[in-house]
């Protein structure tokens, strides 16, 4: 939805603003993913989704979102990205991320570059987490530094561009296909067991590949 200045909203783009998110559905909806200035966010509402089969602590984490540590954890302690496996609860534990954590953690870092306000990053954030799986691969975020619209069709983001709306975007499903790519390269450890993962490197699959097909 396209806020045009009044509070109301014309369009089919969702448009995330800085102290209220607006949506085209009826208002005890629009109440779940408001982000009241000045507060964190309301805890997120996923949709139906498998519990995650593999953790990542804070290096990897890090690594694969292109985050410093000192980010990772002023963003878990301000409630900004907090790990949905295993937070941090006294000294000698480690925080847990899942895959969906580092993919909204890759999307602050671009959306905090692109120099837009910490309100909308916090609602963006909100949006991402609450999101249904299936919903990820056909979303866009576009801002303007100011307001961040999530667009899920080709047509709003063409309305948007047209408005002069959107001058940064960001495509989810190739955010979710780097974070997927980056992580396979990464130690991780099964929730359940905690054990750590093997890591496979796409050199020795390849060899591996290589070997298979000469034997």
């Amino acid at each position: 939805m396209i806020g045009n200045g009044n509070g109301k909203a014309v369009g089919g783009v969702r448009t995330l603003r800085g102290s209220s998110l607006s949506r085209s559905v009826p208002r005890p909806a629009l109440r779940r993913t408001v982000v009241a200035q000045g507060r964190n966010p309301e805890p997120p509402r996923r949709g139906p989704e498998p519990a995650p089969e593999l953790g990542y602590r804070g290096p990897s984490a890090c690594a694969a979102a292109g985050i410093t540590y000192r980010q990772l954890d002023y963003w878990a302690r301000t409630g900004l990205v907090e790990p949905s496996i295993r937070p941090a609860r006294g000294s000698g534990t480690q925080r847990l991320y899942g895959f969906r954590d580092v993919l909204v953690l890759k999307v602050v870092k671009r959306l905090l570059d692109a120099g837009v306000s910490l309100q909308s990053i916090r609602a963006a954030a909100v949006v991402l987490r609450a999101a249904d799986p299936a919903e990820l691969p056909g979303m866009t975020l576009l801002s303007d530094g100011v307001m961040v619209h999530r667009c899920s069709s080709a047509e709003e983001v063409t309305e948007l561009l047209r408005d002069g709306r959107g001058v940064f975007g960001i495509a989810v499903d190739a955010v979710c296909s780097d974070v997927r790519a980056a992580l396979a390269e990464l130690p991780g450890e099964r929730v359940d067991t905690g054990e750590p993962t093997d890591i496979v490197h796409p050199d020795d699959e390849l060899a591996r590949r290589r070997r298979r097909g000469s034997s």
